[in-house]
């Protein structure tokens, strides 16, 4: 009888937490564990439950118990690496994942080491580890942004973009976009750097920063009437933009050389197609 009504609660507390009921399921936790304070199943989902609250204290104690009674349980171990992670224990987290790993082989493990080696600057393990994961499974986003934002730190600029365009082929998002940008722009591919940061503009026309970098970008490309245009858009959207881009006008080997700051503004506020021939601005090509 007993056995039966412990798997009851257990069945129960489950299927609250799948219907995303948490509140129920940690009282059938709670009530099941007073009655069977040993079973690793209650102990491990209660875990759960509270990591997912962010009680990083509490989920570490009912998951360290549910491991004394279950310690080759390799979801528990996983969970577990996961609250010692959050908890910047590192060390332990790793140790917990190497346990599982020696039981199972899941994707979930070599993401989560991955993300441990992110939290350490361990640069070459996680490396090692992301792309473990994209060999995995090639359609991960997060390990296509982090072995770009690697490579990118490394120097490798090609290799990051070969793997921001398979990101942003996956997902047609802002950010990834904006990245892709950036990574063109340092390997002075003017052209495909500011067709970038225009589709961050399409995607989100509230991106000061991208429209900023879009004039940058256009004002190198010798393109002056454009790169003005830009500008006008991030100072319309921000203001204090405004200093980025003075001194990106009158800083860059082929740019524009204002005498007078108010007349900058008003050309900023009134757009580029305003600017006329008695203009303050001087051209300054290279």
């Amino acid at each position: 009888m007993k056995e039966s009504e412990r798997l009851a609660i257990i069945a129960n507390a489950i299927a609250a937490f799948n219907e995303s009921n948490r509140e129920l399921a940690k009282q059938l936790c709670e009530a099941g564990l007073n009655q069977f304070p040993s079973d690793p199943s209650l102990s491990h989902l209660l875990a759960a439950i509270l990591f997912a609250e962010e009680d990083f204290s509490g989920a570490r104690e009912k998951i360290e118990k549910s491991l004394a009674a279950q310690p080759r349980n390799a979801p528990a171990l996983i969970l577990a690496g996961k609250i010692y992670r959050a908890e910047h224990k590192l060390e332990a987290a790793l140790m917990q994942l190497e346990k599982a790993a020696s039981l199972e082989v899941r994707l979930e493990i070599f993401v989560e080491k991955a993300r441990i080696f992110d939290q350490m600057g361990n640069k070459s393990a996680a490396r090692d580890a992301w792309s473990m994961v994209l060999n995995a499974k090639p359609t991960s986003l997060e390990a296509l942004n982090r072995l770009s934002s690697l490579a990118r730190e490394g120097g490798a600029l090609v290799e990051a973009e070969q793997l921001l365009e398979r990101a942003v082929a996956l997902e047609d998002h802002p950010k990834i976009w904006f990245e892709l940008a950036l990574v063109r722009h340092d390997l002075q591919n003017l052209v495909g750097a500011a067709e970038a940061y225009q589709r961050v503009l399409e995607m989100n026309a509230d991106a000061p920063e991208a429209a900023v970098n879009l004039g940058v970008v256009l004002q190198e490309a010798g393109r002056m009437d454009e790169a003005m245009a830009a500008f006008s858009t991030a100072y319309a959207l921000d203001a204090s933009t405004f200093g980025v881009i003075a001194m990106a006008l009158t800083s860059a080997p082929c740019g524009r050389l204002w005498l007078d700051e108010e007349v900058l503004r008003q050309s900023l506020v009134s757009g580029a197609t305003a600017l006329g021939p008695k203009s303050l601005a001087v051209d300054a090509r290279c």
